[in-house]
């Protein structure tokens, strides 16, 4: 391992630049830790996770009304027999986007950027993934970048688990840079989350940066508690979860009672799951302050709490393998199967996703360290000591600033007359200077600093091109910015759809990942300018059939009327369907026969394919034709029927899920 470790860092000196070794560091607070130290503790944090992973598993999603009995060791369980298939650890979704982060950082170095994430999802993610990650997914398909494929008002489920376990390797190529990695583990997490279910990545970021240094575990949580932001949601709950541990000391079960009680059973309807961020947030807190720092009794702790153990074993045993090291860490549990002599027999074997190499595990803990001394190095650090010896120094007041990039999202939904307060930036982006370069504003608006401002005067479709600066790069990207007509939807004296109220019962039925609250109960809401939030989503579910079903959705009004552009607001999805595989446009002639609009185009275009990873929340859809008049016109599909493991919903017949449906001259 000497050798492996010499050479790695001989790279390191020859492949960066002497003026960026040379940086002057004097005014910065610095720490140092031994080379053969940090690789230690990185093998540490990979072979930890793994050890979490796979040994909570068969707990996940287990434990929900009451915990886990404590008869401890759990041990790997049904895990071991998937060890021992793949002769070595197994690839889940606790380590294998971050080890698709890591190669990342090996192409592009390492501080990559939004978009070279994005198409690192969209190539290698094709299959296993859920809620807020299937959510991001299917609305980089449709067009967006980060952080709006996380935002609350894009992603449905903006507040589930899934950013926590799959953000670890930013803060452990980040050692003792605490403020640099909780900053980007913020970052990297709105690629999937929004607002309070963020927090909790955070917090990790801080814990796992700081645990090469720090190897309490009470002093590590409350580093990752000032990470926070001072009034956020999960800054409250870590709070109460040390006042717990402090009123029941020695009755942890008491404390998870209290705990489920509040951020479960009491849990708001539209936020109330078993993958809620803030729960299992929790639930890991609880395991590291009742765990005292004993690498298995917080493994089992984290399982037992229940919910989504996996993913929080995973987490905190990633913690600690950091504050043990490799050679601190229960030997019969990296080497689970008789005759193995290397941790998890030294392989690493994807089962996960789409072209990612399986590897030895000795090769990903070797890439990490790379990444981890060469951002030190960016940032101000250093390398000194002889072959053999060497000692890294960190530069601990090391900020993060994330890339120069063009975020892309919605574009401002402006009608003539209705004034338009649109950003261009995000917070990725806003410290930035923004410029119109070429083209022109529709009439009415300015743009200073990204934001668009200004009353439009005259409908149609402008392009223009936008200029990012930081000082140092430039960057343009072309926008076609649409300014409507008054949408006439809302005058319409008919509503037009073949299912008009929600069949609750079959809904009920059905495994379902909203708050029920979501969902309206009848067709009206989709002209009531609503697009989000309680109440706002219809889902054309009808009684339980496999049997094909068109849908469609339109107007009516007493006088003729001239359209030339629908927009189709799309609602939440489900595993299960949700989603139109063909739209076409109709409306009714004087004879009051249905026929179909010429010319007809969408921007954006519709998904390619009708596989469920590839359909996108929370969306609309533009729809343009030659001008028709008429005092009727309608949308008309297919809707998808998904197949789908549950018993029950494999019964349920196709449906469709919009928000809005608006109506333009």
């Amino acid at each position: 391992m000497v050798n492996r470790v010499n050479i790695l860092i001989l790279f390191i000196l020859v492949s960066v630049s002497f003026n960026v070794q040379a940086q002057n560091t004097s005014n910065t607070e610095n720490r140092s830790i031994e080379v053969s130290v940090l690789r230690d503790k990185i093998a540490g944090a990979w072979i930890g996770q793994m050890i979490g992973n796979m040994y909570g598993l068969p707990h996940e999603n287990k434990y929900v009304n009451a915990p886990g009995d404590e008869n401890w060791p759990y041990g790997y369980s049904k895990s071991l027999d998937k060890l021992k298939k793949y002769e070595g650890a197994f690839s889940d979704d606790d380590t294998d986007v971050e080890y698709m982060y890591l190669l990342q950082m090996l192409k592009f170095g390492p501080e990559p950027s939004y978009a070279q994430l994005r198409e690192a999802w969209m190539y290698h993610i094709r299959d296993r993934v859920w809620l807020a990650n299937r959510a991001a997914l299917g609305l980089m398909y449709f067009g967006y970048t980060p952080p709006y494929t996380g935002s609350k008002q894009l992603n449905p489920h903006w507040y589930q688990i899934d950013p926590q376990l799959i953000n670890e390797i930013w803060a452990v190529t980040a050692p003792g840079m605490v403020v640099y990695a909780a900053s980007k583990s913020d970052w990297a997490a709105r690629i999937t989350s929004d607002d309070w279910g963020v927090e909790p990545t955070i917090l990790y970021g801080a814990m796992y940066s700081a645990a090469f240094f720090e190897n309490d575990i009470d002093t590590l949580i409350r580093i990752g508690l000032d990470a926070l932001p001072a009034g956020g949601r999960f800054t409250a709950t870590v709070k109460e979860m040390i006042a717990l541990h402090e009123k029941y000391p020695s009755d942890w079960k008491a404390s998870r009672k209290e705990m489920a009680q509040k951020y479960y059973v009491s849990e708001p309807d539209l936020t109330k799951t078993i993958w809620n961020a803030n729960l299992n947030g929790a639930c890991a807190i609880l395991a590291m302050l009742y765990g005292e720092g004993d690498f298995q009794r917080t493994l089992d702790l984290s399982c037992a709490m229940g919910f989504d153990a996996d993913n929080q074993a995973a987490t905190v045993a990633g913690v600690m393998g950091i504050i043990n090291g490799m050679n601190g860490l229960p030997e019969n549990l990296y080497l689970p199967i008789e005759g193995w002599t290397k941790p998890f027999n030294d392989k690493y074997i994807n089962i996960t996703r789409y072209d990612l190499p399986d590897a030895n595990i000795s090769m990903i803990i070797d890439q990490t360290l790379k990444e981890a001394i060469d951002l030190a190095i960016l940032k101000g650090g250093r390398i000194s000591g002889k072959t053999g010896n060497e000692v890294l120094t960190i530069n601990t007041d090391a900020v993060f600033n994330p890339p120069l990039e063009f975020c892309i999202g919605p574009m401002p939904q402006m009608e003539v007359g209705k004034a338009v307060n649109f950003d261009f930036y995000t917070e990725a982006n806003k410290m930035y200077d923004w410029s119109l370069v070429t083209g022109r504003l529709p009439d009415g608006l300015t743009i200073s600093n990204g934001k668009l401002t200004g009353i439009p005067t005259v409908p149609g479709y402008s392009k223009v091109s936008l200029q990012l600066d930081n000082g140092k790069d430039k960057l343009t990207r072309d926008f076609n910015l649409l300014v409507r007509s008054e949408n006439i939807a809302q005058s319409a004296d008919t509503i037009y759809a073949n299912v008009r109220q929600l069949n609750e019962k079959v809904l009920d039925s059905c495994w379902y990942t909203f708050g029920k609250s979501m969902y309206a109960k009848d067709v009206v809401v989709i002209n009531d300018g609503k697009t989000s939030g309680a109440g706002s989503v219809f889902y054309s579910l009808a009684a339980k059939s496999k049997i094909p079903k068109v849908d469609y959705y339109g107007y009516g009004w007493k006088n003729p009327q001239k359209i030339s552009m629908l927009a189709l607001h799309t609602g939440c999805l489900e595993e299960f369907g949700g989603w139109f595989t063909s739209i076409n446009v109709q409306y009714m002639n004087e004879a009051g026969k249905w026929v179909p609009v010429e010319n007809i185009s969408f921007i954006p275009v519709l998904p390619e394919t009708d596989i469920v990873f590839f359909q996108p929340h929370f969306v609309e859809y533009v729809i343009s034709f030659a001008t028709v008049e008429t005092k009727a016109i309608r949308i008309i599909g297919d809707a998808k029927i998904q197949s789908h493991w549950n018993k029950y919903t494999k019964q349920v017949s196709g449906f469709t899920s919009v928000t809005e449906l608006s109506v333009y001259h």
